[in-house]
């Protein structure tokens, strides 16, 4: 049975997408409107988060916004289980929304508040929950590849048929952890999709002035890892590149490279001027958002009406608006909390006053 439309926000705001996918190169009504409400959810979050650190300035630090790479973490989510582990760098609210995290406890973690997913000390940049089997949010760039390496060894060494999904930047592909990551990840047959989402920006710099190979997917041949270039910006695309990879894995193949062509419509951060790029180039991104061809073809093909898209479009915003409510009423975190969840050794104890 496909659940009541709608459904995606609904009193459980986590419905497996692969319980009503139709799993091949066409898909079903539910995917389409699954997909929509999913990117719409973390493009408003992300904006009215924005509207609260320039405006408002209640939200502090860094933003790295995912406005225009919506369509790689809806294909995503289709194309996998909930029990598989995600893992990503900084650039991690709308990945952290499509894994199943509440708007509430994301808006909480941005503002800093003990209410929030890793109890206001990770912010921006280290949302978590093992519940929902995210486990980040990184700030060192590249360092979520070896970890995430390391959560396909642990599904592996458990006997579950669980696939670790990695995901980093184009600049992250020039770190040498990707290279150590990748070798073992081939010598051992890790159930593990790298996935680059390729932005063409590390930060501010172009991926033709940092390497000569300029189609990241290549750097898999050297461990003869199977590897494909494909359009980020739809999540058809996305989810049937992931699917195939996902097969592969699941059946102890090992793992796969897969470069994620996409574009990010704000700047590396909140901060960022921008000047390296041109409002042209932007634009032309632009005319292929995501989530404007997932709703001309949810209207093309009449599985929805503009008022019941314009239905779920008003449910999102009430959930973003609570989830700022929601964040403003939510208390600091206590002083005691400050030792709390840190590593320590106990042969080297240190004294507290």
């Amino acid at each position: 049975m496909f659940p009541t439309f709608p459904y995606f926000l609904s009193q459980n705001p986590y419905i497996c997408p692969s319980k009503f996918l139709i799993v091949s190169t066409k898909f079903s009504k539910e995917t389409y409107l699954y997909w929509y409400e999913l990117m719409q959810l973390i493009r408003q979050f992300e904006l009215k988060a924005e509207e609260m650190y320039k405006m408002a300035g209640k939200i502090r630090g860094f933003f790295h916004a995912y406005i225009g790479q919506e369509a790689i973490a809806a294909g995503c989510l289709t194309a996998t289980k909930p029990e598989d582990p995600f893992i990503t760098a900084y650039r991690d609210h709308g990945l952290g929304l499509a894994k199943g995290m509440s708007a509430d406890e994301c808006m909480a973690e941005l503002y800093g508040k003990a209410t929030g997913c890793s109890k206001g000390k990770g912010g921006s940049m280290h949302f978590f929950s093992a519940e929902h089997h995210f486990f980040g949010g990184h700030g060192i760039v590249g360092a979520q590849i070896g970890t995430g390496a390391g959560l396909a060894f642990a599904e592996k060494y458990k006997g579950t048929d669980n696939v670790a999904v990695v995901f980093f930047g184009d600049g992250a592909a020039r770190q040498g952890m990707l290279h150590e990551s990748f070798n073992l990840a081939m010598l051992w047959k890790l159930p593990v999709i790298f996935i680059c989402e390729n932005n063409n920006y590390a930060m501010g710099t172009s991926i033709e002035r940092t390497s000569n190979v300029i189609d990241i997917y290549k750097l898999a041949d050297a461990y003869e890892m199977p590897a494909d270039k494909i359009d980020g910006m739809t999540p058809e695309a996305v989810h049937e590149g992931v699917a195939r990879a996902v097969k592969r894995a699941r059946e102890g193949d090992g793992p796969t490279l897969l470069e994620l062509k996409t574009y990010r419509y704000k700047g590396h951060s909140i901060s960022d001027p921008q000047k390296y790029r041109s409002k042209e180039e932007v634009e032309e991104y632009k005319d292929q958002d995501p989530i404007i061809k997932v709703k001309n073809t949810i209207l093309q093909n009449g599985f929805a009406t503009e008022e019941d898209l314009q239905s779920i479009n008003d449910r999102i915003d009430a959930v973003v608006e609570q989830s700022v409510k929601f964040a403003e009423e939510s208390p600091w975190p206590d002083d005691s909390e400050v030792y709390k969840d840190v590593y320590i050794d106990q042969n080297y104890p240190f004294i507290v006053d």
